[in-house]
């Protein structure tokens, strides 16, 4: 079990969907806390409902971002945790964070990495014209939305860029919670630059093509016989 940390800047939707997949059973993780950098942040209320800690560290006013992510690993230390989970926090972090907890961060984003990086990826994607977009999960280095992708999934652009927004959110609550079971379980290996997930132990129905998008790899649902 992962001892989790979920750092989120705005609504918390995705912070939602891990709390909740904990609390389904569907991911082996203990969250000890949620911090954000926004006094008015939408993710306070969400995680307070769950009667986790919440911490609130505003952004503005330090020095640089070192400063700032010191005082967030200070705080995250206190927690105790192991890992790492950005989901939707709107920052770059330092070296002095990814250092922190090399190896153990992993952040979403609302793009197929490698093409449209940065915090305006869903309206750039669909301003560019292109036919398919999506989301991925990444490993976090030092580079910004350029660690090891994990998995991702492909969405189509149809209809308006709020309708596209809606359903890239819709898949980043289901492939957020696998990225980080797998993690959970210690089946995430890297090679390189490429992510391999080991085979699942026991029997998994594993889903790659869901509400019209393609997911790789596969989604699993555990068989119980």
């Amino acid at each position: 079990m992962i001892r989790l940390a979920i750092l989120a800047s705005a609504n918390g939707t995705n912070a939602q969907a891990i709390i909740e997949a904990v609390r389904d059973g569907l991911l082996d993780a203990d969250v000890r806390v949620v911090l954000t950098n926004r006094e008015d942040a939408g993710v306070i209320a969400r995680v307070r409902k769950f009667g986790i800690p919440v911490e609130i560290i505003p952004s503005k006013g330090h020095k640089n971002r070192a400063e700032y992510d010191s005082l967030v690993v200070e705080t995250l230390r206190r927690y105790d945790v192991d890992t790492v989970a950005l989901a939707g926090w709107m920052r770059i972090l330092s070296e002095v964070f990814v250092n922190a907890f090399k190896g153990r961060i992993l952040n979403l984003h609302p793009a197929l990495l490698p093409s449209f990086k940065g915090a305006t990826a869903i309206s750039d994607a669909y301003e560019h014209g292109v036919r398919i977009t999506g989301c991925s999960v990444h490993l976090v280095t030092p580079e910004l939305d350029a660690g090891p992708v994990i998995i991702q999934a492909g969405v189509p652009v149809n209809g308006s860029v709020d309708e596209l927004e809606a359903q890239i959110h819709r898949m980043e609550h289901r492939i957020f919670p696998q990225a980080l079971q797998w993690y959970a379980e210690g089946r995430i290996s890297l090679y390189g630059h490429k992510v391999t997930v080991a085979p699942a132990i026991g029997q998994v129905r594993k889903i790659d093509y869901l509400e019209g998008c393609i997911v790789s790899p596969p989604l699993e649902e555990k068989i119980y016989l």
